[in-house]
């Protein structure tokens, strides 16, 4: 018998919501829950698409694609990676309403990865580069009853500065499949001339209030009426289906709101929100025929001093041990994409019931709902930036940087160091910045954030103590980690210290907190859940029990004493295996969580015992 050679098994591409999708029913949730109207017509499903190397609109296209799945991913239907020579179109007809007069047609693209150039009935409507943040269109100048909707795509990936997360043109390791296009929901509404543009609430816990600013599209002299009440279910299964009926209560305070000039409405027995009191606020915006529903919390989040004199990250004025799972938000089927809304409450509640507070959410953004279901479920995030720059230097930034943490040497990450950090491109960091504004304007209402992190590891890392002065300016009432791991540079309000080699040491310090911000990473590949034959992680085993036993082992001799010294928050690697790292609590499909439930529920609450026994004030 002639040998026979050996093929892999095939990579795992789904997951338990994978078989039950309906092609004329993806993602129909409303995509933006913070500020709902009920003005709202989905356009994710089957479009036509075509990748080739030219840039004119094509005259025939290869095929259909699923939105908003990216055409790498299983669930588009094409599994076919776009390179950054390549342009990749998207096309759909488009019907309007005719009784549209004194509207305008207002287009939404979630995520569209990485530029983008949209179309309608054949000309330019406006462009977008970057592909982790919204935008929108007004298309009414363009608009018709039936209309020809194109977008035209590139994205360079890790070939050039632009952010891209953990994706990889040459996967492998620490570093996923590299996906493009759109891959968040597409969606239009009709608004009025003058409409509500934007509502930002800023909670002042100490004073007891909340800043309400609105901007508008038209006159700053139009007076806007807001009622405050606190959230129902009706209101949550509004921010689903905004065509539902509208909640029943009246407003218990109702004021009036003048455009562009922020109004400080008092709370004077407001409650706290907290991740096991999730309460949230209601408001109504009546601005003449425009409505729209948004809500708030109150909760301040901050650093200070504990009775046992360490520094600690304190929660409403309490001393708070923050128990968090690094979450990459990666899916077999999907891809940065989720396969459905149901997906993302898994992920969400799952931490929560084996006793996590906090998700810090690794180097990606995601789609508003994951944050609004954070924020009325009652989990903490930790949002990071998306990391960009040119290709990586590994040996410094991994190896080096691991030897460097371990000996308690420093690296500057000024000018001398952009080279070796991947930062030397202007452009690059001129996009950094605009990015981090762009991400903080996007997610500045969602209660549950409450810590940004411009930098993780040193990749594309550059003056972190300037990224930080930038961000508290922009958001003075949020923890700054301004280099998560290597590279500290002093700033920020947290000594943020990664532990996978080495012993874990540290010292207190007289104004920053002390945070783990990742550990653990141990692996096990479970056969039949696994998407590879490759595997990538710290510390290996071969059963539930081993593993369990390592967990124990690694958080009672090491983790618990170092809350003890001062550390207060913990983040462990990670939520669930993707790709090559097998490394999860969950395998990547989900469906087993791989430690013992009640090991990993109980190390938990003695994290935070210790901290309401020795830290309160």
């Amino acid at each position: 018998m002639k040998n026979r050679k050996k093929t892999a098994p095939p990579a795992l591409e789904c997951t338990r919501w994978s078989g039950v999708l309906e092609e004329n029913n993806i993602w129909k949730e409303y995509p933006r829950p913070a500020m709902v109207r009920d003005s709202y017509w989905n356009l994710n499903g089957t479009w036509d698409y075509r990748i080739s190397t030219d840039s004119g609109i094509p005259p025939a296209y290869d095929g259909t694609i699923l939105v908003p799945f990216s055409p790498e991913s299983p669930l588009s239907g094409v599994k076919r990676q776009l390179l950054p020579g390549e342009y990749l179109w998207y096309r759909r007809r488009l019907t309007l309403p005719c009784d549209r007069k004194g509207k305008r047609v207002i287009l939404h693209f979630g995520a569209v990865d990485q530029e983008c150039v949209v179309y309608l009935n054949g000309r330019e409507a406006g462009s977008h580069a970057g592909g982790y943040l919204p935008f929108s269109l007004d298309i009414t100048e363009y608009a018709g009853d039936d209309n020809e909707l194109l977008v035209r795509v590139q994205d360079f990936s890790d070939s050039s500065y632009f952010s891209r997360g953990k994706q990889k043109l040459e996967k492998g390791g620490m570093f996923y499949t590299a996906q493009s296009g759109i891959w968040q929901t597409v969606w239009l509404e009709l608004v009025p001339e003058n409409h509500i543009v934007s509502v930002r609430f800023t909670p002042d816990y100490d004073a007891a209030c909340c800043h309400i600013l609105v901007k508008t599209s038209g006159s700053s002299s139009a007076r806007i009426r807001c009622g405050i009440r606190p959230e129902t279910e009706e209101d949550a299964r509004r921010r689903d289906d905004p065509l539902l009926p509208a909640a029943s209560c009246v407003p218990s305070d109702t004021f009036f709101l003048t455009p562009g000039k922020e109004y400080t409405l008092p709370l004077p027995d407001f409650t706290s929100w907290t991740p096991e009191n999730p309460f949230l606020y209601h408001a109504d915006l009546d601005l003449d025929e425009d409505h729209v529903e948004c809500y708030f919390a109150m909760r301040k989040c901050d650093i200070r001093t504990d009775a046992a004199g360490l520094r600690r990250i304190f929660l409403n004025n309490a001393p708070y041990m923050q128990t968090g799972v690094l979450d990459q938000g990666y899916w077999p089927d999907g891809l940065y994409t989720a396969p459905c809304d149901e997906a993302f409450l898994f992920d969400i509640r799952s931490m929560k019931e084996l006793g996590f507070n906090m998700i810090r959410k690794h180097i990606k953004i995601e789609p508003q709902r994951w944050y609004y279901h954070c924020d009325r479920l009652g989990m903490l995030v930790w949002q990071d930036m998306v990391c960009g720059g040119t290709s990586y230097r590994h040996w410094f930034v991994t190896y080096m940087a691991t030897l460097f943490n371990a000996l308690h040497w420093s690296v500057n990450d000024g000018k001398q160091s952009r080279s070796l950090l991947s930062r030397r491109e202007e452009e690059g960091q001129k996009l950094f910045y605009s990015e981090t504004r762009d991400t903080i304007e996007a997610l500045y209402n969602h209660p549950s954030i409450v810590c940004w992190v411009p930098f993780n590891e040193g990749w594309g890392q550059f003056d972190a103590l300037k990224a930080a002065d930038f961000i508290r300016i922009l958001d003075p009432g949020r923890l700054i980690d301004h280099a998560s791991g290597w590279f500290d540079q002093k700033g920020g309000d947290l000594c943020s210290l990664h532990y996978y080699f080495f012993s874990l040491k540290f010292t207190p310090e007289p104004v920053r907190a002390l945070a783990l911000t990742e550990f653990g990473g141990y692996s096990w590949k479970i056969p039949g859940h696994s998407y590879s034959e490759k595997l990538y992680g710290y510390g290996k085993y071969d059963s539930r029990q081993a593993l369990t036993e390592g967990y124990r082992k690694l958080l009672t001799s090491t983790i618990l004493p170092a809350v003890e010294k001062g550390i207060s928050a913990t983040i462990y690697t990670q939520l669930s295996d993707v790709e090559e790292e097998v490394n999860g609590l969950y395998t990547y499909d989900r469906e087993i969580l791989k430690p013992d439930k009640e090991t990993v529920i109980q190390l938990n609450r003695a994290m935070k015992d210790i901290v309401n026994r020795t830290g309160t004030v």
